[in-house]
């Protein structure tokens, strides 16, 4: 299922806009973590985590499951394909990995801290706050820099779909070539 070049752009503006949105999230999550974590002044530390509450209650689970569903939506829209590169294919994986861990791991985690602080007791577990800012951040990095540098070549599948092609005399589109980018460049964007 191929989309016309406006709205794998759109996908791609809203896919690249999202996704920095959670890579900045977290990372405030993991600043408000080690504030809560290192700090010896209590007051700092029920500000910290209720500070991660909120934006673990209304911002997290919206932006995670957006970058998902525009990334997905990029990856079936265009001739990078769900599982033809590896790269898409590890990002698909890990980007759903990552959403799981957030809802099952860190709000739980979050949650537990304020309940703890805020009934006037000391921060539970620093690891309750910073174990899954950490791993989200790394992984979010990651998945960054794979977007960018598209490494490892094609899947199997990927591999054989082109084989296909060839096959029958077609020219393999691939998204290198000028049919993904018509009357433009042939130079991709990342993530597209």
């Amino acid at each position: 299922m191929r989309t016309n070049r406006p709205v794998r752009r759109a996908l791609l503006v809203v896919h690249v806009a999202v996704s920095a949105c959670w890579l900045g999230l977290t990372l405030g999550l993991l600043a408000l973590g080690v504030t809560a974590s290192t700090t010896g002044s209590a007051v700092t530390v029920e500000a910290s985590v209720r500070a991660m509450k909120l934006f673990a209650d209304w911002l997290l689970i919206p932006v995670a499951l957006l970058t998902f569903l525009s990334g997905l939506a990029l990856s079936l829209g265009t001739a990078w394909g769900l599982a033809r590169h590896r790269w898409v294919y590890t990002k698909f994986w890990l980007t759903l990995a990552t959403l799981t861990a957030t809802v099952l791991a860190l709000r739980p985690g979050v949650n537990g801290a304020v309940t703890a602080v805020a009934a006037g007791g000391p921060l539970p577990d620093a690891g309750d706050v910073l174990f899954g800012p950490v791993v989200s951040f790394s992984a979010y990095v990651f998945m960054t820099v794979i977007s960018v540098l598209k490494p490892w070549g094609l899947t199997r599948r990927g591999r054989r779909l082109r084989s296909a092609a060839r096959g029958r005399g077609k020219r393999p589109v691939t998204p290198g070539t000028a049919a993904d980018y018509p009357g433009g460049s042939i130079v991709p964007v990342a993530g597209e």
